[in-house]
């Protein structure tokens, strides 16, 4: 089934559109008619979505994207005449302000291929099932499509000052699904707590611990103080947005100080893409950065990156610690999960492990960061300006659990002091 999209409105009524307000505008590049025709159904299955543009290469996808405004454009990688690594800068140099999310097949070549793309301006990816017949049938492929498609629509709207369609936040989410995260009732001993840091309105001052069940204000971020014991281990755990966030933070980071800890990452992404993402943390980072094994050794100066498909947790005991995987039911929707992996740690280094949040959707990290913190450990999260998404380090900030917020620029700067024993 495919579908042909009119271009010739003009440019000067698309806009104006946009400024209004209205459904998130897209183009669909894909060579296959058919497939242009179901992710055209796909996406305006969600009235937050209108596709104002099809083409069949990126010849003319530039000649179209000239005639129309987009929010996103999404992008098949192998296509005659121009494919879409070739027609990626070329989009972006015709406007800098459309985000594209790349869709191709779930192979090992273009999962290599659609990391490369993020590193030449693209801002996500959709791993596309290899069959017409999977396509049509596949209910995660579909959810995951629209999700990114309005998360990056609404992250050029935020960007360029244009109004979000009506009832979406500046995430592309239902606006009640913006409300802060209330943390679990009083424990026993909680009344016992450290003073904690409050950032209200650029003020900092020390003040009695908020308690858990008391939501954070939307004006305030309550920090904890960091763990008195250098950190033995590093965590990261992220979701949409995670891969250039990852590989922007790695980079800069002080590779010795790194060298001096051993690293788990749990970022939500589907076999093939893991092993190729570890490959690229290791050339950012210059460390070396390994799809992790069952029953690895866990070892100082290595990145270890969870599976796709599996959950990742560290036993240790007084000599070594090792690399468990397994695939117990997902958490958070999310396989691998972060939560595992931060409750395992807050049981095998507690207050000396160094735990960050980056971004991402959902709450993946906030139960496992209750645990890190309850054994007093340092918790670090990306702060929403410089986030794609602010749901994961968005949970675990509003919560009161962190020790910092700041944003991905200042990450490497935070961390490298944490690691050299500052505070």
């Amino acid at each position: 089934m495919s579908r042909t999209v009119g271009v010739s409105t003009s440019s000067s009524s698309l806009r104006s559109d946009s400024a209004a307000g209205g459904p998130y505008r897209v183009m669909v590049v894909d060579d296959s008619a058919v497939i242009r025709g179901f992710l055209t159904r796909y996406l305006e299955e969600d009235p937050a979505i209108k596709v104002v543009s099809s083409a069949s290469n990126g010849v003319m996808a530039l000649k179209n994207l000239a005639r129309t405004s987009v929010d996103v454009v999404v992008l098949d990688i192998e296509m005659p005449e121009m494919d879409g690594m070739t027609a990626l800068p070329k989009i972006r140099e015709q406007d800098p302000t459309v985000k594209v999310v790349m869709a191709s097949t779930l192979t090992k070549k273009n999962a290599e291929i659609s990391l490369r793309a993020l590193q030449l301006g693209a801002s996500d990816y959709v791993p596309k099932p290899e069959t017409l017949r999977a396509v049509n049938a596949s209910l995660d492929f579909r959810r995951e499509l629209v999700e990114k498609v309005k998360i990056y629509a609404a992250q050029r709207r935020r960007e360029q000052g244009i109004p979000q369609p009506e009832g979406l936040n500046s995430s592309g989410q239902p606006r009640a699904a913006a409300v802060r995260p209330v943390a679990p009732a009083r424990t026993a001993g909680s009344e016992r707590r450290a003073p904690v840091v409050v950032v209200a309105r650029g003020r900092r001052q020390e003040v009695p611990a908020a308690q858990p069940e008391t939501p954070a204000k939307s004006d305030r971020i309550v920090l904890r103080q960091p763990s008195l014991f250098p950190p033995e281990v590093l965590a990261i755990g992220s979701s949409t947005g995670g891969p250039q966030a990852l590989m922007k933070l790695l980079g800069a980071m002080d590779r010795k100080r790194l060298s001096a800890v051993p690293i788990a990452i749990v970022q939500h992404m589907p076999p093939t893409f893991t092993g190729i993402l570890a490959e690229h943390l290791g050339r950012v980072s210059g460390l070396p950065a390994v799809e992790a094994a069952d029953g690895m050794p866990f070892e100082k100066g290595r990145i270890h990156v969870a599976p796709g498909d599996y959950h990742m947790i560290i036993e240790r005991d007084n000599k070594s610690a090792v690399v468990r995987l397994n695939q117990d039911p997902p958490e958070n929707f999310c396989r691998p999960a972060v939560d595992p992996l931060f409750r395992s740690l807050a049981r095998s280094y507690a207050a000396r492990t160094l735990a960050v949040v980056l971004t991402g959707m959902g709450h993946d990290g906030l139960r496992g960061a209750r645990e890190l913190v309850a054994a007093g450990a340092t918790i670090v999260a990306q702060d929403e300006a410089s986030s794609v998404v602010w749901g994961m380090p968005g949970a675990v900030a509003t919560a009161g659990l962190c020790a910092a917020v700041v944003s991905l620029d200042d990450m490497a700067g935070k961390l490298n002091a944490f690691l050299g024993g500052g505070r």
